[in-house]
């Protein structure tokens, strides 16, 4: 792609979520999503290729009915008060809204388009559809989260958890399985968000960490199939041992980052009396919680044959960047910081 044309979609992209993440009427928000939705379609299909153009029109077609959606439920929330302000949502315009929403960010059952849209696609426009397009929307529901429905955010929210980790048992495909991990955390994140919004972004933004420095070790490892990341120990033994233990934290275990949403996140909802809810939400991760670990066993303890020092293509060196090694730091050690963060 002429870097011109990838400078302009990648401005672009950043302006529609600015003029999402900064408006206060609901029209200009629309328009934010829109630029978005707009902006990543030709990043999608720098490669011409058939599975590219695919994943392209599943996407468009999935995102505008979601914006269709959301435009609909904002013209009755129009009609109903008189005013376009975010601020106040009329309670029959807030349930087609957070569908729409959900249908933007891939939670079940609207999560079909994820995992397709994302095998279609290059890792680096992978990384920017799991992380900086889920901004916009989610801003947006942090916004409208008291007058959310509860009963809604709740079945949603467990049937990613659910799906998230059922989906994802079978894939040997390395963007399918982020596809169903990010279903699955999206499902705790959402679960949350009625009870404590402030709880809900933190676990967000340690989501978008931990999920970037799992698609930045891809891309320098240059794996796409389970096959090819249990050769990388060859390639780059420090790497491939931080991108098992980025596996381990997505998979939420102690003493790694990704362990501090599900323990804060549970912790919440036991003070809120939701114990039936808690127990469900932590049986339903132990399915993705398989997944992680069968790929953790492939990547450490599966050796490719004739691993000799001969210098071949598949062995050629990749430069570590500092970012690289900040996102993957962070998406490892942040668990200390937990005596120190206080949402209430």
């Amino acid at each position: 792609m002429n870097p011109l044309a990838a400078i302009m979609f990648l401005t672009s992209l950043a302006a529609g979520a600015a003029v999402t993440m900064s408006s206060y009427h609901w029209l200009l928000a629309w328009i934010g999503l829109e630029i978005n939705t707009l902006a990543l379609l030709p990043l999608m299909t720098k490669t011409p290729h058939p599975r590219a153009i695919e994943a392209a029109t599943k996407y468009f077609l999935t995102q505008a009915a979601a914006s269709a959606l959301m435009l609909f439920s904002c013209l009755i929330n129009a009609l109903q008060t008189g005013e376009w302000n975010i601020n106040t949502p009329s309670s029959l315009m807030t349930n087609l809204l957070s569908i729409a929403l959900m249908m933007k960010l891939g939670l079940a059952p609207l999560h079909f388009w994820l995992p397709e849209v994302l095998q279609g696609i290059s890792l680096s426009t992978g990384l920017i559809l799991s992380t900086w397009q889920k901004i916009p929307p989610m801003i947006l529901l942090f916004q409208i989260s008291c007058s959310i429905n509860l009963d809604l955010v709740v079945l949603l929210s467990l049937a990613s958890i659910l799906i998230g980790g059922w989906g994802g048992i079978g894939q040997t495909q390395l963007r399918k399985i982020m596809a169903f991990s990010s279903i699955g955390h999206l499902g705790w994140i959402i679960l949350i968000l009625k009870f404590n919004p402030q709880l809900s972004l933190f676990s967000f933004t340690l989501y978008i960490i931990m999920t970037t420095a799992m698609f930045i070790s891809l891309i320098m490892l240059s794996s796409t199939k389970m096959s090819q990341v249990s050769t990388s120990w060859a390639k780059n033994p420090a790497l491939t041992t931080t991108t098992m233990l980025t596996l381990l934290s997505l998979a939420g275990l102690p003493p790694l980052t990704g362990f501090l949403p599900k323990l804060l996140i549970s912790l919440e909802l036991v003070k809120q009396n939701m114990i039936i809810l808690t127990t469900l939400a932590m049986l339903a991760s132990l399915l993705a919680l398989f997944f992680y670990l069968r790929l953790t066993y492939i990547i450490a303890l599966t050796l490719a044959p004739n691993t000799h020092n001969s210098l071949t293509t598949w062995r050629t060196f990749t430069k570590p960047y500092l970012a690289s090694s900040i996102i993957n730091i962070m998406a490892l050690i942040l668990l200390p910081m937990t005596p120190t963060i206080n949402f209430m």
